[in-house]
């Protein structure tokens, strides 16, 4: 049986989020109002409809998963967010003053993982997809990572990234158009507040 949707869920807000701080291994939770997202988030997501549930290994991932109403999703290392090495913490706007030409989908960061390892990672997580046997798959998890896997969903170079935005708790769908692979739905943030 081939996949015949993957469902995509950035996190909720954390500090680091709301801030623009790049956050990958720095295991930060989720703020009061990234809690109310996961909770509200729970309300469109049909636990009956998914085959498998995952989540990345890092506590807002997670714990967004939990508050959604999907306490038992497996835990996927794979699904943890695109290493950012010495730019861990800063900003796109600090980076800039060292980089003006710096993107993570490009260059990726020194002392982290390049494009060409995060593809690799995009390729494997979806390989597993391919051969789980399930038709509906959920997943929790990062917003650059989930960029790069929407990109290899569709064939394309992760650097398709750097064009998708994924705002906290929105939910994206990998499906099909005929027998094309598409995106059916991005960055659909039904938790949003009117100022955010």
């Amino acid at each position: 049986m081939d996949v015949t949707s993957v469902t995509l869920i950035r996190h909720g807000t954390t500090l680091w989020s709301a801030s623009g701080q790049q956050t990958s291994k720095t295991d930060i939770g989720l703020t009061e109002e990234g809690e109310q997202e996961a909770q509200q988030l729970g309300r469109f997501l049909p636990r009956e409809h998914y085959g498998a549930v995952f989540s990345s290994t890092l506590r807002r991932a997670h714990d967004t998963a939990i508050l959604a109403g999907f306490p038992n999703a497996g835990l996927d290392a794979d699904l943890c967010e695109w290493q950012y090495g010495a730019y861990e913490g800063k900003t796109t706007a600090e980076i800039h003053q060292h980089d003006p030409q710096w993107s993570l989908f490009r260059c990726g960061a020194p002392g982290g993982e390049t494009p060409d390892e995060v593809t690799r990672r995009c390729d494997h997580l979806l390989a597993k997809w391919a051969h789980s046997g399930h038709a509906h798959i959920l997943c929790f998890s990062h917003g650059h990572l989930l960029r790069a896997v929407a990109a290899r969903w569709m064939g394309q170079d992760i650097g398709l990234g750097d064009h998708l935005n994924l705002g906290p708790c929105s939910i994206s769908r990998l499906a099909w158009e005929h027998h094309e692979r598409a995106l059916s739905m991005w960055n659909h943030c039904p938790c949003a507040t009117p100022n955010g």
